[in-house]
């Protein structure tokens, strides 16, 4: 239902029922004001469950986090409230056909739960160094993500050189993707 939509059943309901009107009117406004939420979700448009890691960086730096486990053609919301950034980084993995949506931005994860500090000397502090891809926000408030299938989308590969070895590219935006693809298309 569309908030015009939610209006003229306002309106319907308060040329019917006058002593309802205003009740009703804050219903509506409620809703519409929790519709609203600003959050970091990720809809799994595949036929299998997937795992994701996510990774960003916070007023103490750089964090990584770990596991949601979201089944098929479903969402998630991984942060709630406002952004914090307008870089992002997923991770994702098949558990049901295998493979998985990666990239060049490594970052530390591990097979269990977790959430760890920092990115650097990952395997020395005993965690795996993963390749996350980068998701750029623009800035926006809230932001969804849409994990696809390799074949719902052409892909060009064609690499872009220079890209650098580490989570958050050397130039905002360069999000470190063989151009042409597309955050969240399976690789």
């Amino acid at each position: 239902m569309t908030i015009s939509d939610r209006l003229s059943l306002t309106v319907l309901n308060r040329a019917a029922r006058p002593g309802r009107a205003l009740m009703l009117a804050l219903a509506v406004l409620l809703v519409t004001a929790g519709g609203a939420a600003a959050d970091f979700r990720l809809c799994n448009n595949t036929s299998s469950r997937v795992g994701i890691a996510l990774g960003y960086k916070d007023a103490e730096g750089w964090v990584t986090e770990g596991w949601w486990n979201i089944s098929a053609h479903s969402c998630e919301t991984l942060l709630r409230g406002n952004l914090i950034a307008r870089y992002y980084y997923i991770y994702a993995l098949d558990y049901d056909r295998g493979g998985e949506w990666s990239g060049r931005a490594f970052m530390c994860s591990r097979d269990k739960e977790f959430t760890i500090r920092g990115t650097e000397n990952c395997l020395a502090r005993g965690y795996d160094r993963t390749g996350f891809f980068e998701v750029d926000t623009g800035e926006q408030r809230a932001w969804t993500v849409q994990l696809t299938e390799t074949s719902d989308q052409n892909q060009q590969r064609v690499p872009l050189p220079g890209l650098p070895n580490a989570p958050g590219p050397s130039t905002p935006g360069a999000n470190g993707m063989p151009h042409g693809t597309a955050p969240g298309q399976k690789q």
